[in-house]
Formats: C-alpha cells, sequence, structure tokens
C-alpha cells in the first residue's frame, strides 16, 4: 500500500523501494526488533528474580533495558513503515509524538551508558565513600534525572515539527541540530570516553603496586569489608563488569600450600587472614595477581564498550550534523547513506544487552536458568 496522495486525488504514491528490497528490510528489521526486545527482557527477569544481581547498581541496567524495549516497540515499527512506503501513511499527531518517542529513547539509552559509566568510575576512585552513599533511593534519582534530561531534548519535536502529510521528519532547525547531537551524542561520548580511559588508568596504576606496598590499604579495606561488602570484588565487577574468581598465591611455601588448601575447600583468604595473621601474605600477593589479570580482561572489555557505543551512533550524529553545515547543499549527504546510519544506530540497543551482562558471571548463569527453567529456586 502507498502513501496518499497530497494533491486530493484518490491515487497513491508509490513506494519507495522495490519488492524484492522491502522484503529484505522487513526481515532484518524484525529480527533487530526481536534481538532487542528478547535481550532485554532478559536482564530485567534476570536483575528482578536472581539474589545475586540486586545490586542498587543493576537498577541502571533495569531502566537502560527498558529504553531498549520501548524504542524496538513503540518506534522501529513506524520507522520501518516510513522507510518502506517512503512517506509517512499515519496522522500528524502521532507523526509528532513517533519523532519525540524516538528522540526521548534513543537520547535515553546513551545517557544511561554514561550514568553508568560515571557511576563505575565512582565506584572505583572512592570505593568505600561512594558504595557506602550508593543506595537504592540514590539510583533511582539518578535514573529519574537521566530521563528528564531526555525529555527535554526530546521536547520540541512535539511542537516543531513540520509535517505536510508526505513526510515525518524530525525539525531541520540549524539550532536544534548542534542542539539534539551535541546533547544526545556528542557531550555523553566526550564524558565516557573521559571516564573510561580514568578508570583503565586507575586500574592499570593499582596492579602495579607490589603487594607489600599497599598492606596498609588492604587492612583498611578488610576492615570496612562488613560494611561494604567485598569492596575489592566490587570494584572489578563494577569497572569491567567481570566477575573475578580469586587465585591467592605466595612466595613463601607455607602459604602456598595454606592457600592451595583453602581455595580447594572453597574457602575465602579475607575470611581466614583475620583469625590467621600467616594468611596476609596470601591475601596480598592474591589480590595483587587478581589485579593484574583483571587489567588484562579490562582492557579489552573497555574496547568492546567504546566501540560497539562509538561504532552505532557516531555515524549517524556526524552526517545528522553535516546537514546543517551543509544546508545549501541538500544531496550533500545522500539520503541512502543517512538511513543506513539512523538503522545502525537502532542497532546499539541490542548490543547493550550483550556488552553489560555477557562477561558477567551472575547474568551468564541467571540467563541460563531463566531459560532452561531449572534450579528456579536457587534464583
Amino acid at each position: 500500500m502507498g502513501c496518499p496522495n497530497s494533491t486530493g486525488s484518490n491515487e497513491t504514491l508509490p513506494t519507495e523501494h522495490p519488492y524484492i528490497v522491502q522484503f529484505v528490510l522487513t526481515l532484518l528489521a524484525v529480527i533487530l526488533i526481536l534481538m532487542i526486545v528478547f535481550g532485554n527482557v532478559m536482564v530485567v527477569i534476570a536483575v528482578t528474580t536472581s539474589r545475586a544481581l540486586r545490586a542498587p547498581q543493576n537498577l541502571f541496567l533495569v531502566s537502560l533495558a527498558c529504553a531498549d524495549i520501548l524504542l524496538a516497540t513503540l518506534v522501529i515499527p513506524f520507522s520501518l513503515a516510513k522507510e518502506l512506503m517512503g512517506c509517512w501513511y499515519f496522522s500528524k499527531v502521532w507523526c509528532e509524538i513517533y519523532l519525540a518517542l524516538d528522540v526521548l529513547f534513543c537520547t535515553s539509552s546513551i545517557i544511561h551508558l554514561c550514568a553508568i559509566s560515571l557511576d563505575r568510575y565512582w565506584s572505583v576512585s572512592q570505593a568505600i565513600e561512594y558504595n557506602l552513599r550508593r543506595t537504592p533511593r540514590r539510583v533511582k534519582c539518578t535514573i529519574l534525572i537521566v530521563w528528564v534530561l531526555a525529555a527535554l531534548i526530546s521536547f520540541p519535536p512535539l511542537i516543531l515539527t513540520e509535517n505536510n502529510g508526505e513526510k515525518c521528519e524530525v525539525i531541520e532547525e540549524e539550532w536544534y541540530i548542534y542542539f539534539s547531537s551535541t546533547a544526545s551524542f556528542f557531550l555523553p561520548c566526550a564524558v565516557m570516553i573521559l571516564v573510561y580511559v580514568r578508570i583503565y588508568l586507575i586500574a592499570k596504576k593499582r596492579t602495579r603496586d607490589p603487594p607489600g606496598q599497599k598492606q596498609k590499604e588492604f587492612g583498611n579495606l578488610e576492615r570496612k569489608e562488613g560494611e561494604v561488602g567485598e569492596v575489592e570484588r566490587g570494584q572489578g565487577r563494577e569497572a569491567t563488569g567481570l566477575d573475578v574468581e580469586e587465585e591467592p598465591s605466595s612466595s613463601d611455601g607455607n602459604d602456598t600450600i595454606l592457600c592451595s588448601r583453602m581455595k580447594k575447600r572453597g574457602i575465602r583468604t579475607t575470611q581466614v587472614a583475620q583469625v590467621k595473621p600467616e594468611v596476609q601474605p596470601c591475601v596480598r600477593v592474591g589480590r595483587w595477581k587478581e589485579r593484574q589479570r583483571r587489567e588484562r580482561r579490562f582492557t579489552f572489555v573497555l574496547a568492546v564498550v567504546m566501540g560497539a557505543f562509538v561504532l552505532c551512533w557516531f555515524p549517524f550524529f556526524f552526517t545528522y550534523t553535516l546537514t546543517a553545515v551543509f544546508r545549501d547543499r541538500p544531496d550533500f549527504v545522500p539520503k541512502t547513506l543517512f538511513n543506513m546510519f539512523f538503522w545502525l544506530g537502532y542497532c546499539n540497543s541490542s548490543l547493550n544487552p550483550v556488552i553489560y551482562t555477557i562477561f558477567n558471571n551472575d547474568f551468564r548463569r541467571s540467563f541460563k536458568k531463566i531459560l532452561c527453567k531449572r534450579d528456579r529456586r536457587q534464583l
């Protein structure tokens, strides 16, 4: 079915793509929608049902998943219809709502990623103090601020959209293009890059410290363990999204044997260290080696996080900004290329569950239990 003709005749405008292209685009869009919905629904179920994932910081992932689910169900189907028919077939009111929701959910998803990066930075740089302050209420307030910022950016399309019945495009005012591109992508992207670089430098510096130089720090952390709930292991999960297994070792023969025995019996060295002082060298060296392993895996995780984010969103916002820079040359950015970059940005919503959960053992175990429907009582 084509779009109605604005001249008032009963004829319809032809579709923009041949049928074979429409079939391929529809198939790819349906696969994308299913991936976004399935992956993000799994995240929500895992966090709400698993005891191991009920930490306050995981509320960011739930809110991010909800934004991506809403994008896939309320926005992408209409973007597909507009792409296939080459025009806007629905009402002007829904056009304004559709554009506002598109900007809202995409911007919210990006700002969520920025908030997660800041949360992880503070959890690494101010481990004890920040973990004590990070309550569910504070996290929910931060999430509310994220949605408010996204709503402010998406508000102009509700009142400034131009729709003549044949197209439904976001406002082409130069000021809004610069404003939305900066607020929705370039500024959050700059913050994420700076924060993740800072996190990596902190983690790298800590791995280079010999065990003996951090004895006082470790002692303070051990005394605070009851208050913050394993600060050291929490840093690894927050900064890298990984569950790092402890592998204590020591240069001393007796300590090595003792550590090996505790490892086989499943006894944590941090629990025994307070009772048996001879285990302290094992704890210090074990944590140091743990940090070395974490640094290597951390480098890979950061590359995946930033690489996927920039790869999906930079082409669209860069070309979107070019449309304002070269306003006197409407064909400077080919429409087909612009639409490809537009859909590439949507793909980031399907990658978020993978990036922020696949490297976490708790999420993997929870997903397996949900999919296999086994041992639900252990969740």
